[in-house]
């Protein structure tokens, strides 16, 4: 059997290969999440207004109540705690709202369908949520120096490795959050229980000294009391706490299997 090609097929042009959007694509994608962000009021000051809130009220104390090796209460106790608050804000109220209203309005299933993968709307939000984060964070900092001269963390190398965990383990909850949320409300809600939950265990409102010790020992081993712990030790010049390292990781792998196992594109 003959396998030459007739003139019909040699006429023919060859298949283009599809192409596959690159980094331009994700960044047109990224500046139109931003643009989404930005146009929602209430998603975009309360994560920044609000821990500069509570800096306002409890830094005036705090930054004259020094604990040890030159650092304050404002330094130990109020920074990791406002730190954390804006990445558990975002990661776990912010984000899903967003990724839960284009899973219903179709958004996603539509991508599934053109050479630009549903999984980059996941990557541009995880980018702009971060980029949010760093705002609140900066903003936060920049208060607390200008006004209460508040004092960089002794192992800014271990805060900083801290951050990073801290952050990727309260965007894999978030992804829970999206991947069980049907509606963009009922992820709002989902997600505000969850910020509430993990803030009220892990000393968001209080000391975690004055809850009950079971409570207070559940608090520490969740994703905002040992994001706390962690902050708090690298600020004074301590080792991090093994256990809140421990705590973030498995917040972390947890978040990711569950939410892969869980999400759906419509």
């Amino acid at each position: 059997m003959s396998t030459t090609a007739t003139p019909y097929e040699r006429a023919r042009p060859p298949h283009p290969r599809p192409h596959r959007p690159g980094l331009r694509s994700l960044m047109i994608m990224v500046r139109a999440e931003a643009t989404m962000v930005a146009r929602d009021p209430a998603g975009l000051i309360t994560p920044l207004g609000l821990p500069v809130l509570i800096l306002l009220t409890s830094a005036s104390s705090a930054s004259q109540e020094v604990i040890t090796a030159g650092r304050t209460a404002l330094d130990l106790y109020v920074m990791p705690l406002v730190t954390v608050m804006v990445l558990t804000f975002i990661g776990v109220l912010n984000m899903p709202s967003f990724l839960a209203y284009y899973r219903r309005s179709g958004i996603l299933r539509r991508f599934a369908v053109t050479p630009v993968s549903p999984l980059m709307v996941l990557v541009a939000q995880v980018i702009v949520s971060i980029l949010q984060s760093l705002l609140g964070i900066g903003l936060a900092l920049a208060v607390a120096a200008i006004v209460f001269d508040v004092n960089p963390p002794l192992h800014l190398g271990a805060a900083l490795g801290v951050l990073v965990l801290c952050a990727a383990a309260m965007y894999s909850a978030g992804m829970i959050v999206a991947a069980i949320a049907p509606t963009p409300s009922s992820a709002v809600a989902i997600g505000l229980v969850g910020f509430l939950g993990l803030g009220a265990v892990g000393g968001m409102f209080g000391g975690r000294d004055a809850l009950p010790d079971p409570v207070a020992a559940i608090g520490a081993h969740l994703p905002f009391g040992a994001g706390v712990e962690a902050l708090s030790a690298a600020w004074a010049g301590q080792a991090v706490p093994v256990g809140s390292l421990l705590s973030l990781a498995i917040t972390l792998v947890l978040g990711i299997v569950i939410a892969a196992a869980l999400f759906r594109w419509d």
